[in-house]
């Protein structure tokens, strides 16, 4: 069991979840058992409109409508927060690529949300984020 009280949800996760990508159906389940649980013990989930507009690019690009519906759905079920992205949040992700060199654009901004919604858990599939040491990164992969 993973210790966390509130988890930011990158990209990867959703479309694990959602899609049941074929080539990592491992990857659905262990998703699906990571939200079951926190949902359960009433941990609290975070994400972006970044994330919403990295994973909405599949949907619309193949008219999968249904897939952001259930996006839609997911939140709701989660109570999840989406942030905005803001000034305070551009200048944190300016100090996270200042610091760690090769880190892009968007996850700089994903790990400031995180870092500035009170994260201690940001889950990923990026395993060039578990590089970052203000929150702990945790992969897909690495859930049991």
């Amino acid at each position: 069991m993973i210790e966390y009280k509130k988890v930011f949800i990158d990209t990867a996760p959703f479309i694990y979840f959602i899609e049941k990508d074929d080539n990592n159906p491992r990857y659905h389940e262990k998703v699906k058992l990571f939200f079951k649980d926190g949902y359960d013990n009433d941990k609290k989930f975070v994400s972006s409109v970044i994330t919403m507009e990295e994973y909405f690019v599949f949907p619309y690009r193949n008219k999968a409508y249904s897939f952001i519906a259930m996006f839609h759905r997911l939140l709701a079920t989660m109570d999840m927060d989406i942030v905005e992205i803001n000034q305070e949040i551009a200048k944190k992700a300016a100090q996270i690529r200042a610091e760690y060199k090769g880190f892009k654009s968007m996850d700089a901004l994903q790990l400031a949300v995180a870092c500035l919604s009170g994260c201690d858990l940001f889950l990923t599939n990026d395993k060039q984020l578990k590089r970052f040491k203000e929150i702990r990164c945790l992969t897909v992969e690495e859930l049991q």
